[in-house]
């Protein structure tokens, strides 16, 4: 014991062999803080270069094997660099002999983990979505999307952990958060490369519905951009107030937004065209007002009675 202190000075005996060799420039007490702080930078170094040479190939080649976008890889694997530093860190410390430092800020690192996570509950339901939609698979980066009911749409132009990115097609850029495209229903019309439209034709009462079915097939198979197949279908869906109701279903390979809208108006107008030819009808709406206008009514429009 020194002096009543408490303390057991430190013994040249407990230096290893930097400190040994440091000792005699720096004096003991430094030499065992410089032997620690090299030890701490040699196995943080070695971990690190093995990480990178070793682990990170790995992962990338796993990527690679479950058919990955590259974009999508970016943020994955910077995270992996995150873990190979901390990895590398965690051992440092203990190569180094910093066990009671480290266990401190274990404690530290404890508590503000728990006030960050109260703080950031938004941001780490979107990274938790963000990895779901990188495992699942939902959609990819150029992609067209739908969701909340189809009130928001467009094509995607990035994913990361925490925020998806999708252009619309009035050439917005929207900022979705990932926990509202996991949270609630999304539609990806084009996963399968095709596309089923529907349209419904309103004819008159007095048409004939199998004339009218014939033209719209017809027309469908006259299209170019129409898949065979599956083959346009027609079906008598609504009995209007004014009119009957064909709605047709056909397909589109390969659609994107611009194909889509392009497609289908053509495909209209052709049936609107042979409608004309043919002499079938497409009625508009009608609605028939029932009562009268009472005197002061006539005389407030300015009309004269007998």
């Amino acid at each position: 014991m020194s002096g009543g202190s408490g303390l057991i000075p430190l013994q040249a005996a407990d230096l290893g062999v930097i400190g040994r060799a440091l000792e005699d420039v720096i004096g003991t007490a430094a030499a065992a803080s410089a032997e620690s702080a090299i030890k701490f930078v040699i196995a943080f170094v070695a971990i690190w270069i093995l990480g990178r040479l070793i682990v990170l190939p790995l992962v990338k080649r796993a990527f690679d094997r479950r058919d990955l976008d590259k974009h999508a890889q970016n943020p994955l694997l910077m995270l992996t660099k995150f873990g190979i530093a901390f990895v590398a860190i965690a051992i440092a410390f203990g190569f180094a002999e910093y066990g009671n430092f480290l266990v401190s800020m274990a404690g530290i690192a404890a508590a503000g983990a728990l006030a960050i996570g109260f703080a950031m509950q938004n941001v780490i339901s979107n990274f938790v979505a963000g990895v779901f939609i990188y495992t699942d698979k939902p959609f990819r980066i150029g992609d067209w999307i739908e969701w909340d009911d189809g009130t928001y749409s467009g094509v995607v132009e990035d994913i990361s952990l925490r925020v998806t990115r999708v252009r619309t097609f009035d050439n917005e850029l929207l900022t979705v958060p990932n926990s509202a495209l996991t949270d609630n229903v999304l539609k990806n019309p084009v996963d399968a490369d095709k596309l089923r439209l529907k349209f419904v034709f309103g004819i008159g009462y007095g048409d004939d519905i199998e004339q009218a079915t014939d033209i719209i097939v017809e027309e469908a198979e006259r299209h170019p951009d129409i898949m065979d197949y599956p083959a346009p279908s027609v079906r008598l869906t609504e009995l209007g107030d004014s009119d009957v109701g064909l709605q047709s279903r056909f397909w589109i390979a390969n659609p994107s937004r611009a194909d889509f809208v392009r497609t289908r108006g053509e495909y209209v107008t052709a049936v609107k065209e042979r409608f004309d030819k043919e002499g079938i009808d497409i009625p508009y709406p009608v609605r028939t007002l029932e009562g009268g206008l009472e005197l002061e009514d006539r005389q407030r429009l300015g009309q004269t009675t007998d």
